[in-house]
């Protein structure tokens, strides 16, 4: 299995951009799928998640100005509202049979 963010770049504070995260390698459906993000030097967070069986979460950072969808074992994450300290990697994730998948990361950079 293997997971392929992308949609990332360079967006002045205030501005959006839209994360894709899609799946190959297998037909089965992921049991749930979200994004982290880690900051330089900071933690890996998550941002959100989906899941048929829990619906949607959020970090409590997000504030509504989030969305995360998917469409089978595609995932993506609306962003809007942008604030510089959103800077950092993005990464999908997918559990399958109790498996957790990671993808490589997409980079976002918010400039003030």
């Amino acid at each position: 299995v293997q997971l392929q963010a992308s949609g990332g770049g360079l967006v002045q504070a205030g501005g959006s951009l839209k994360l894709s995260c899609s799946a190959s390698g297998t037909v089965v459906i992921f049991s749930r799928m979200a994004w982290y993000r880690q900051a330089q030097g900071k933690q890996r967070e998550l941002v959100a998640g989906i899941s048929s069986e829990d619906g949607t979460s959020y970090g409590d950072f997000v504030e509504g100005r989030f969305t995360i969808s998917r469409d089978k074992n595609t995932a993506y994450l609306q962003m809007n509202s942008l604030k510089p300290e959103d800077t950092a990697v993005y990464y999908c994730s997918a559990v399958r049979f109790g498996v957790t998948y990671w993808g490589q990361g997409t980079l976002v950079t918010v400039s003030s």
